[in-house]
């Protein structure tokens, strides 16, 4: 990756993306990186739409906000449908396998389709666990921090 990483994750409320952010962003620090964090969410407390962003840099960060993210994980339908076009193109797409894909124009991506919820379900038998999948599979597939 370049410089400066910008990284989306989208999905529901409860799922612990936000959290997700949180921990990925401390890696990041700890790594001795510039990291910025930021959030959002619906007025619901579980199931509205949930965002977390991350900026990860060698440099000084200069603009607090993701405008092209070079890594969009998704974990529901409604985040795809939000931000898959609004991914840097050749970017990184890690999408739920649980999300149909068809329609999309994926060939200008890396495109990811894992079972992150699945895993969390089947594997951890806790959902809530699916953020720490998903920091494994950013990882993993990024080496975005050590």
């Amino acid at each position: 990756m370049g410089e400066r990483t910008e990284i989306r994750l989208g999905g529901a409320g409860g799922q612990g993306l936000i959290l997700g952010g949180i921990i990925l962003a401390e890696a990041a620090v700890l790594d001795g990186k510039n990291v910025l964090q930021t959030q959002s969410y619906g007025p619901e407390a579980r199931g509205g739409a949930s965002r977390a962003e991350i900026i990860i840099s060698n440099e000084t960060i200069d603009y607090p906000k993701v405008t092209d993210p070079d890594i969009f994980l998704a974990l529901t339908n409604e985040a795809v449908v939000k931000y898959i076009d609004k991914t840097k193109k050749n970017g990184t797409l890690i999408i739920d396998s649980s999300i149909d894909l068809h329609g999309y124009k994926l060939e200008e991506f890396k495109l990811y389709h894992i079972p992150i919820i699945s895993v969390a379900q089947n594997k951890l038998k806790n959902e809530i666990s699916a953020n720490i999948v998903a920091l494994g599979a950013i990882v993993g597939i990024s080496d975005i921090v050590s």
